[in-house]
């Protein structure tokens, strides 16, 4: 998998090493996290809070990070807030207050990336980028929290070029709001499937799942 992240970054003249990677491990056993932890792995993506919280105490001797990458919900954003290192779907204010009225002062600022919905597809969660403005200036006001940048996760395509499209779209809504003086320094975009347009397109950390674990296990 590094090999192909490695070298998409080549292909499309971006720094070596600029692009971060996480692994997806939703429905993935503990065996499998510290198996991929051993080789170096370090950051670690889950979409449903409760198997994350099992997780991360089954691995708690790791020096691993957690990023929080579903869908956020209002009653569980505080739990996340005490539980992970990021976020990556925050797509309203109130789940925003709730992450930062929860967030132990003792860990820091936490990491947030706004989910953008760039191509208004209803199945997909995520603000429209006409709103991102807003959101990100009401998100960088809590100190709580620490605005990173921008996610997106649009439909599927199979066509490059048409993968390519909504990640352009997002790093031009990011280059947009840096000039709006938002300091910004992450887009969270691309999946196995479409990987190299996100490179091509900027992608900063990718969230990479069955390229790296395998077909995914039926969740319990």
């Amino acid at each position: 998998m590094l090999e192909r992240l490695r070298g998409a970054e080549q292909r499309f003249h971006r720094p070596p090493g600029s692009v971060g990677l996480v692994a997806a491990s939703k429905a993935q056993p503990v065996p499998c996290i510290r198996a991929l932890a051993a080789l170096g792995q370090r950051a670690f993506g889950e979409n449903y809070l409760q198997e994350a919280c099992r997780k991360m105490d089954a691995c708690a001797d790791l020096a691993v990070e957690w990023h929080f990458i579903g869908a956020l919900q209002a009653n569980k954003a505080a739990e996340v807030a005490r539980r992970f290192d990021w976020v990556h779907t925050v797509a309203s204010a109130r789940c925003a207050e709730r992450l930062a009225r929860a967030r132990p002062a003792q860990r820091g600022p936490l990491n947030v990336c706004i989910q953008v919905n760039v191509d208004g597809d209803p199945r997909k969660a995520g603000i429209a980028p006409t709103a991102a403005a807003d959101l990100a200036a009401q998100v960088a006001a809590m100190a709580p929290l620490r605005l990173r940048g921008l996610m997106t996760m649009p439909a599927p395509a199979a066509d490059f070029e048409a993968q390519r499209r909504p990640f352009r779209a997002l790093r031009e809504l990011l280059d947009a709001l840096k000039d709006q003086g938002f300091t910004l320094d992450t887009l969270s975009m691309g999946m196995s499937g479409d990987l190299e347009a996100a490179v091509a397109e900027g992608a900063t950390l990718v969230r990479i799942g069955s390229a790296l674990f395998g077909p995914r296990p039926a969740r319990q």
